[in-house]
């Protein structure tokens, strides 16, 4: 079987490839940029183009499939000849669902908490011995590669992003894998500019619910007002609904402990994760595992990657970084360090990247996201901006935006690690949060830095 990839670079997209490899297809592929850890890593499968380009003249009948990434445009020159072929085309998200369609899926979707949700599904599948396919957003500790298919695996787990599809199919990805248990772990607006209010940006949601396959499960957020209020309202009765809420839990001396049938000391921490831990329970529940089995395996997860990950850490000090940007994923991941070393002084810092973090009218949504920390800063870069062609933001209203008068804002991420290098760094953390970083910011070099 031969299958190219339109835009192979991306992330989904070079991991997707790297799998169809695997698993003995014949894979090529094409992008106008392509870089670490994508590069490496198409490299090291012999996965990586020969030259940077489209080339429509390597698009020929011979091909047997082509999957099309969302970097792509509509007038892609290898798209319009695969048409022209008449090849099929396939975006990421329906070639997963072609390869899952005779698995049982379980499918995780919400505005944040995805990542963490579907690495721990897998984790104590893992831990359980049942073999599973899976897409997931991040590279996971003992996972070779972030996409797995197999003829073997009953089982397939599926992170359910609401972004688009691709450029010819502009409906939300995880409106296409009909999962037979869907996870719903939060409804935040997002994606401003596909989604230009939340009433269109919550109907996405409403539409996964209808899209379960009959007979199947709804495991939701009841801690989330929004996911209650559209689970709720839904009334298909072929379905299993199961609400979910944070478990009993107790901090001490920097460890969280699960207050279950026995005491479970976690790796992980924070309020969020313990809701996502809750979903992953009972989704695992619905395959056959026991709470014992999940309690006994939970303990020895230790994160996705940039999911409040441990940089360095002394006995006076933690460096952590995360991959929050949205509005309560920056609330919970502020709210759950301060949570889980209360008497030190918290240092956050995070950065506006995305779409729409950068547009003004959405920056009102970060009202008091950053209050529980004892110092916030917040940076963004006037390069994003130029990206993302968005008119010019200045200091003032960014500050003005968190609604706090301790929220400092800075526009050069040089100036930024300065600041940092002034401070003393006994008991205090340092928690840097982004969905990129921050211009070059190298977080491991600064951890040792500050370190002594």
């Amino acid at each position: 079987m031969r299958a190219h990839f339109i835009a192979i670079g991306g992330s989904a997209m070079h991991n997707l490839a790297i799998a169809l490899h695997l698993k003995g297809y014949e894979v090529t592929g094409s992008d106008d940029e392509i870089f670490d850890p994508a590069r490496s890593r198409l490299q090291k499968y012999g996965l990586l183009p020969d030259s940077i380009g489209w080339h429509p003249e390597r698009i020929t009948p011979d091909i047997d499939e082509v999957v099309l990434g969302m970097h792509a445009r509509i007038d892609n020159p290898e798209l319009l000849k695969a048409q022209e072929l008449g090849l099929k085309i396939y975006s990421y998200p329906e070639y997963l669902y072609e390869q899952s369609k005779d698995k049982t899926r379980i499918v995780i979707g919400g505005s944040h908490g995805k990542t963490t949700t579907t690495a721990m599904i897998l984790h104590v599948l893992n831990h359980c011995g049942i073999e599973a396919d899976y897409m997931v957003g991040a590279q996971l500790e003992g996972f070779e590669v972030m996409v797995r298919l197999s003829e073997t695996a009953r089982v397939m787990v599926i992170e359910g992003d609401e972004y688009l599809t691709s450029p010819i199919d502009r409906r939300p990805k995880f409106h296409l894998y009909k999962p037979d248990v869907a996870i719903m772990t939060g409804i935040e607006w997002d994606h401003i500019n596909v989604f230009p209010t939340f009433e269109i940006y919550k109907d996405q949601f409403r539409k996964f619910i209808d899209l379960i396959e009959p007979e199947g499960s709804l495991i939701y957020c009841a801690d989330d007002r929004e996911v209650r209020s559209v689970a709720e309202e839904n009334q298909r009765k072929d379905i299993t609904k199961m609400p979910y809420d944070v478990p009993a839990h107790h901090v001490a001396e920097g460890v969280t402990y699960l207050d279950a049938e026995t005491t479970v000391p976690l790796r992980v921490f924070g309020r969020h994760n313990l809701l996502n831990m809750t979903a992953a329970r009972y989704a695992c529940n619905r395959l056959g595992i026991t709470d014992a089995q999940f309690y006994e395996a939970i303990r020895t997860f230790g994160g996705a990657s940039k999911r409040l990950e441990l940089v360095k850490k002394s006995d006076k000090c933690a460096v952590y970084k995360d991959f929050a940007h949205a509005p309560s994923k920056l609330r919970a991941t502020v709210s759950a360090m301060k949570e889980q070393y209360p008497s030190r002084k918290l240092v956050a810092c995070m950065e506006l990247h995305t779409f729409s973090s950068l547009t003004a009218e959405f920056l009102k949504q970060y009202a008091g996201t950053m209050d529980t920390a004892d110092v916030a800063y917040v940076y963004y870069s006037q390069h994003a901006l130029q990206l993302k062609k968005l008119p010019d933001l200045n200091p003032e209203e960014v500050q003005q935006a968190f609604a706090n008068p301790k929220v400092r804002v800075f526009n050069n991420s040089a100036l930024l690690v300065e600041e940092l290098r002034k401070m003393r760094w006994e008991d205090a953390n340092l928690l840097m949060m982004s969905s990129g970083n921050f211009d070059g910011i190298d977080f491991a070099r600064l951890a040792d830095e500050l370190i002594k």
